[in-house]
């Protein structure tokens, strides 16, 4: 490219145009993450009365899930959920059919 064109290149939507943008973003990523945890632990409290025959805890935590982007007004955000595991559902059933 010359420096008499007028051609201009385009940014690429996941480069970061300057510092604030950063920081922004890591905020996003922040307030989300917390925001899962906790909605996360709200259902688990509200869950905890609930128990198996053998007394343990019906609903528990059970990892993370993959990390997913979510799409924001300063572009995506990378997050990752909580995964929560109810023991007592019954297990899939393959049968014929299915």
């Amino acid at each position: 490219m010359t420096s008499d064109s007028t051609i201009i290149p385009f940014r690429k939507p996941g480069d970061v145009e300057d510092p604030l943008t950063a920081i922004l973003r890591d905020g996003a990523r922040r307030l989300l993450a917390q925001a899962i945890e906790a909605e996360a632990e709200a259902f688990l409290t509200a869950m905890k009365g609930e128990r198996l025959a053998d007394g343990r805890d019906r609903v528990v935590r059970h990892g993370l899930g993959p990390v997913r982007e979510i799409q924001t007004g300063i572009g995506p955000v990378a997050v990752q959920r909580v995964k929560l595991r109810d023991r007592g559902a019954e297990p899939p059933q393959n049968g014929p059919g299915r």
